[in-house]
């Protein structure tokens, strides 16, 4: 696993091995940040189930002012810390260790940091069956389109399983959708509030 392109380019990157984390593969990652563009540029990033960090540090290398990373298994954190220090990026992450199904997506003592104008948001398979309205991750990602949380012109990319059916809160809008071997890459906008 490696970045891509951008300042850190060719770093290598620690992975987690077996099934804790599913680490998006090289070339995926590299389709998805074509598709994203120059949008990543300037952007506060949160980068939630992030693993060992793959996505939020390709996110950085390609411009993104900073990212905020929450993952609670304690073996991706340790290695994602890791990832993070070997890059030297320690001045504009921040590595979250706790829970995103009961975090405010508000952490202390980074003001800069939200609202978040980009959001990759990768849960577990498992959790993408049970999505639908009153779930917990439902209730979350309602809780990351509070404005204190999120910009009004946020973006969340949603990784699921290749057609999978769920339902996502309504103020998150899908405008595209990235299909790559088993995966689905839900692009999704804040929907404009009605007048």
């Amino acid at each position: 696993m490696r970045i891509i392109a951008g300042k850190y380019r060719r770093r290598k990157l620690h992975s987690n091995p077996g099934q804790t984390t599913r680490p998006i593969t090289d070339f995926v990652k590299e389709v998805l940040f074509e598709w994203l563009g120059d949008t990543v540029k300037d952007k506060r990033v949160a980068d939630i189930y992030s693993g060992t960090g793959s996505l939020g540090l390709e996110a950085l290398s390609r411009g993104a002012s900073s990212v905020v990373f929450i993952e609670q298994d304690h073996k991706a954190h340790e290695l994602l810390k890791r990832n993070v220090e070997s890059i030297g990026a320690g001045d504009t992450t921040l590595c979250w260790k706790t829970n995103a199904l009961l975090s405010s997506f508000r952490p202390k003592n980074v003001p800069d940091f939200v609202p978040f104008s980009l959001i990759f948001l990768d849960p577990p398979y498992k959790m993408i069956d049970d999505l639908k309205p009153g779930s917990r991750l439902y209730v979350s990602m309602e809780r990351m389109s509070k404005e204190n949380v999120s910009s009004a012109d946020c973006h969340l990319l949603l990784r699921t399983p290749r057609d999978a059916e769920f339902q996502c809160p309504p103020v998150w809008e899908r405008y595209e959708l990235l299909q790559k071997s088993s995966m689905d890459i839900h692009f999704m906008k804040k929907r404009e509030p009605e007048s």
